[in-house]
């Protein structure tokens, strides 16, 4: 997790993220560098628009519920469709993890 909040941090200081800046940030924070997974992680980050993903990771993790009003009142959704909900939202934030190692 250090690895991806020191690529966070590069980002959003408007820095190249790369091999010897992320190297940078994990050694000034005492961290011992795993060179691997810090070349892993460039390498997957290098196709990856981080704004994007940010964007798409925050508007699904704070999306407003459907109106209740919009649904008749004796039609409320079934625990089932809930659980079918809030599975898809999982799934979705476990696939962007995975875009961070």
């Amino acid at each position: 997790m250090m690895y991806i909040y020191a690529a966070l941090l590069l980002h959003s200081a408007s820095k190249t993220v790369d091999v010897d800046n992320i190297k940078k940030i994990l050694t000034a924070a005492g961290i011992a560098v795993d060179e691997a997974r810090v070349k892993a992680l460039t390498a997957a980050l290098s196709e990856v628009k981080i704004d994007e993903v940010l964007k798409q990771a925050s508007s699904a993790a704070f999306a407003p519920a459907a109106p209740a009003a919009a649904a008749a009142p004796s039609a409320a959704p079934s625990a089932e469709a809930k659980k079918t909900e809030e599975k898809k939202e999982e799934e979705a934030l476990a696939g962007l993890g995975a875009l961070f190692g």
